[in-house]
């Protein structure tokens, strides 16, 4: 066993809802426990800010020409980790050897190499008085790598602490749902030296963006609580077969997907409830797809998956991929005590930890980096 770390892992999503704050216990490898997580919301400024700034960088050139309003709302981002941070440190009393910071993605386009996530390390050290580990994307795509999904080491983490006390076997995957859909295939820790370039994890489609965007742009609310809308709604089946056509013809795997590859344009002209219906089973077909295609799922086998993220709650869109599959045993990771709200901030605290200790956190299984990749800027400006 290595050093144990005290970190803390921040993760603000493209739900833009807040910013989820975890801290663990970890030696970046084997050892793992949560001692804290918890939730603060941006306000509204905030978010109205990103959204607007989110819709006009369309393109890498758009990151120069809206320089002074990025600085300016990364600047109000990272204040807002920062009184984050005071106040989590002040709950939990512990005392944290580093923080892992996602930061706020308005930008990534892995083909380009090129990706953006609003948070100043820098100033966010000085600030907290800690050592600060961000922009954990950038080694990997230098290595040929997409620069996401970069949780997957962690999953794997999950996946053994979870087999070990309710024994469920492998393989054991995770469906995370977040804005973005991606998997991890999991393999056991006694194969853990030998095989840990065989932890296999892909983007695989959109997750709750579409239907988020179709729920903030027709109605007042934010998104759409346990799919309520979606299912009292009814599938367009003609729009939705012509979109699944069309993005079939554009649509590989191995590649990291940001929101901008996804459009809800398709669904114009459908009530909110229609609507709803028919991107919620466009979502759920893509996901399907992709689990099938990465795992080369045979029907009659029950693979057991384990769901995190904000839409592990979404019933309607959990019922809907499981209509693709004739047995799929699709469960939230919630019912084997681990919090699905706050896996992805307890991995950027493990990461933390990982980068800390100059372990790789990307491999060629999981981002399609050349070789394993070490990530993250670490600074120290106090």
């Amino acid at each position: 066993m290595g050093k144990i770390y005290t970190a803390m892992g921040l993760m603000s999503g493209t739900s833009l809802d807040g910013v989820d704050v975890s801290i663990i216990e970890s030696d970046g490898n084997k050892e793992f426990s949560s001692i804290l997580d918890r939730y603060f919301e941006y306000d509204q400024e905030i978010i109205q800010k990103i959204l607007i700034l989110r819709e006009k960088i369309t393109v890498p050139e758009n990151l120069n020409k809206y320089l002074d309003e990025i600085k300016d709302l990364e600047r109000k981002i990272t204040l807002f980790h920062a009184n984050v941070i005071k106040k989590t440190l002040e709950m939990s009393k512990s005392s944290v050897d580093l923080i892992g910071l996602h930061g706020q993605t308005i930008f990534h386009d892995s083909e380009i190499k090129i990706t953006k996530q609003l948070g100043d390390g820098k100033l966010l050290s000085q600030l907290t008085k800690k050592k600060v580990i961000y922009n954990f994307r950038q080694n990997d795509l230098k290595n040929g790598g997409q620069g996401a999904p970069l949780t997957p080491i962690f999953h794997n983490v999950l996946a053994n602490k979870i087999n070990n006390k309710f024994n469920l076997g492998f393989p054991l995957n995770f469906l995370n749902i977040g804005g973005i859909s991606n998997i991890t295939s999991a393999i056991n820790w006694k194969d853990w030296e030998e095989k840990i370039n065989d932890i296999n994890a892909y983007d695989i489609g959109p997750g709750n963006c579409m239907i988020d965007e179709w729920i903030r742009k027709n109605s007042k609310k934010k998104y759409d609580k346990d799919g309520s809308i979606a299912k009292s709604g009814k599938i367009d089946k003609l729009i939705l077969n012509q979109a699944l056509e069309n993005f079939k013809e554009n649509s590989h795997y191995g590649k990291s997907l940001d929101i901008k590859d996804f459009d809800i344009f398709f669904a114009k002209g459908l009530s909110l409830e229609n609507g709803a219906s028919t991107i919620t089973n466009f979502t759920a077909k893509l996901i399907a797809n992709g689990m099938k295609h990465t795992h080369k799922m045979r029907q009659s086998i029950i693979y057991k998956w384990l769901v995190c993220g904000g839409g592990r709650k979404n019933n309607f869109l959990l019922e809907s991929i499981k209509n693709n599959f004739d047995n799929l045993y699709l469960e939230p990771i919630d019912k084997y005590e681990i919090d699905g709200d706050f896996v992805e901030s307890q991995a950027f605290a493990f990461l933390a930890i990982r980068s800390s200790e100059d372990m790789p956190i990307s491999f060629p299984t999981t981002t399609r980096c050349k070789e394993p990749s070490t990530g993250g800027v670490i600074v120290k400006n106090f």
